[in-house]
């Protein structure tokens, strides 16, 4: 399944055409964050680690930020090599962060979470490429929104668990969907690396 998995590409809502007015950039900008499974994961891997540590809330600011820095990175023409390679590289690595019986502190993983945001961002921007500032900035109100809303959903449920299961520092079922995570992440990852390695030539 890892081999025949197809590479991870950057997800266009509206077929690959350009927004062209404020309710396009906004549909567009909800639906890129879901409809891209490597994306999906990793916002939920982000509720998760930041409903299990003290201060979590700084890791998913640290992400949402850093998103937006990363899309605007894109869209001022910066070239940023290996962006899909660390979207999907990062999915594996939250899921073994979630798996963790230890996990680092939530400073380092706020810092990771910073990095990767800057890589998810610049994959979103690919979406919104050479559109005008209308709907540019309703894109970027709607992939923030519904990453805000993924995050305090997943929040929500995990600090439900945590309650449920005060003697265990991360209960099963969370841990489970580390490992679930880091299947996708490893399945996305390893395709990633093929078409790296292995080209495909047009």
């Amino acid at each position: 399944m890892l081999l025949v998995a197809s590479p991870a590409m950057a997800h266009h809502p509206m077929g690959g055409r350009t927004p062209s007015n404020f309710l396009e950039g906004f549909l567009t900008g909800l639906a890129h964050p879901l409809i891209g499974l490597d994306h999906f994961a990793f916002i939920v891997a982000i509720g998760l680690l930041s409903a299990i540590n003290r201060q979590g809330i700084l890791i998913a600011i640290a992400f949402i930020l850093s998103a937006m820095m990363g899309t605007g990175f894109h869209i001022l023409g910066f070239s940023l090599p290996g962006a899909e390679l660390f979207v999907t590289g990062s999915v594996l690595l939250f899921g073994i962060l979630l798996v963790m019986k230890d996990s680092p502190n939530t400073f380092t993983i706020a810092s990771l979470a910073a990095i990767a945001g800057v890589f998810h961002g610049y994959a979103y921007g690919e979406a919104i490429f050479g559109a005008e500032m209308t709907p540019l900035f309703a894109y970027l109100v709607g992939f923030t929104a519904i990453q805000v809303v993924v995050v305090v959903s997943m929040f929500a449920v995990s600090r439900t668990l945590l309650q449920r299961h005060e003697q265990q520092k991360v209960p099963a079922s969370l841990r489970s969907a580390g490992l679930v995570l880091c299947g996708i992440g490893a399945a996305f990852f390893s395709s990633q690396l093929i078409a790296v390695i292995l080209p495909m030539k047009g």
